[in-house]
C-alpha cells in the first residue's frame, strides 16, 4: 500500500527530544523566505533597507516586486534618522547583536512598521509585536533552517523542505578539513537564491532539537569576551558584548590584507557584504567597514585559548 509506515529494517538518524529555542515561531527553510512570507501576510509593497546589507535581501525584494530604498548606518551599526512613507516598511539588521533591547524598541515604537533581522543575533529574544527573523546556519551545524516571529500566520500550505541531500559538507568537515567541502558548502548557500517559500525540513528541526542551547550561548559569549580583552584596544569599533555572539568583529585600517595572510595560516575569515564595497550609495564609512571589519569565529567549536592564539595570528599581521 503507497505511503504504509516501515516497521524494522536499519535504523536511521536518531529523534532528539531536547527543548528548541524559537519554538512556536514560524519555521521555514531560509531566512530570505521569512521576509518573503511577510511580503505576502503583511502586503509590503515597499522596504526601507540598509545599504550595509547583504545582497541576498535586495534579491528577495526584486523578486516579489517590492520597491526598495535605503539608509545609512552610523558606526555603532544604529539606522541614520529616517523618515518613512505611509505605507513603508523599515528593515532593521541586529547587526553582530550590537543593538541593545531598548534601541529595538526605541526603533519599533518610533516607526511602527519595523521587520527586525537577528541573523547575528539568535540568542535575543524577538520584541514584541515587531515581525523578527532569525537563520539558524549561522550558529549551528544545519544546512538550512530559519524562524519568523509574526502575528500574521498565512493558511497557504508551503511544501516542506528536504535536507539530506544537502549535509555531505557538513558531515564532511566533521572529519576531515573546511576546504576539502567548501565548494558544497558555497553551492549550499547559493541554492537558497530562488528557492520557492518552504516549510523547515523534518532533519534541521530535529538536529535544532539536539543542541544544548545553553552551553552554545555560554561559550560564544566567554569567547567574544576573550576577543575584546585581547583586541579591544585596537578595534576601531566600540562595542558590547552580546549573550550568545555570531562572530567578534574586529575592525582595524589593513583588515582585507590581515584576512589575506590569515587564511595562509588556515584561519578562515569572511568578507561578509562585499556587495556593500563595490555597490552605488554606501557611504566611505560603510564601505571602509564592509572591506575591512575581521568577523573573528566566537562560535561553539571554540574556547578562550582558541580566542586567544587566533587574536596572536591577527597582532602578527598588523
Amino acid at each position: 500500500m503507497s505511503g504504509m509506515k516501515e516497521y524494522g529494517g536499519y535504523i536511521e538518524l536518531d529523534t532528539y527530544r531536547l527543548p528548541m529555542l524559537h519554538e512556536g515561531a514560524v519555521a521555514l527553510d531560509c531566512g530570505r523566505n521569512c521576509l518573503a512570507y511577510l511580503f505576502g501576510t503583511r502586503n509590503i509593497r515597499k522596504l526601507r533597507l540598509p545599504y550595509f546589507m547583504c545582497d541576498s535581501v535586495f534579491n528577495v525584494c526584486k523578486k516579489y516586486g517590492v520597491e526598495m530604498s535605503c539608509y545609512h548606518i552610523n558606526e555603532s551599526f544604529i539606522p541614520e534618522d529616517i523618515k518613512l512613507g505611509d505605507d513603508e516598511w523599515l528593515y532593521v539588521m541586529n547587526y553582530y547583536g550590537q543593538l541593545k533591547r531598548e534601541q529595538l524598541e526605541g526603533l519599533k515604537e518610533k516607526y511602527g512598521r519595523v521587520i527586525f533581522d537577528n541573523a547575528q543575533a539568535y540568542f535575543d529574544e524577538p520584541i514584541d509585536g515587531a515581525d523578527t527573523i532569525y537563520t539558524c546556519r549561522k550558529f549551528f551545524g544545519v544546512a538550512d533552517g530559519a524562524f519568523l516571529f509574526t502575528d500574521r500566520i498565512s493558511h497557504e500550505e508551503y511544501p516542506v523542505d528536504e535536507s539530506y541531500d544537502r549535509m555531505r559538507f557538513l558531515l564532511g568537515r566533521y572529519e576531515r578539513s573546511a576546504s576539502e567541502f567548501y565548494s558544497e558548502y558555497s553551492a549550499n548557500n547559493h541554492q537558497f537564491a530562488d528557492a520557492p517559500i518552504r516549510r523547515m525540513s523534518a532533519l534541521t528541526n530535529n538536529l535544532l532539537h539536539g543542541i544544548d542551547y545553553g552551553f552554545v550561548k555560554q561559550r560564544r559569549t566567554e569567547n567574544f569576551d576573550a576577543y575584546d580583552r585581547l583586541l579591544g584596544s585596537i578595534n576601531q569599533l566600540s562595542l558590547r558584548v552580546p549573550e550568545g555572539a555570531f562572530a567578534y568583529p574586529l575592525l582595524i585600517e589593513n583588515g582585507a590584507a590581515v584576512r589575506k595572510a590569515l587564511q595562509q595560516e588556515k584561519i578562515y575569515i569572511p568578507t561578509l557584504w562585499p556587495n556593500v564595497m563595490s555597490g552605488e550609495g554606501a557611504d566611505k564609512w560603510e564601505r571602509y567597514a564592509a572591506e575591512n571589519i575581521l568577523p573573528l569565529p566566537c562560535d561553539q567549536r571554540y574556547d578562550a585559548e582558541a580566542a586567544g592564539y587566533i587574536a596572536a595570528e591577527v597582532k602578527k599581521y598588523i
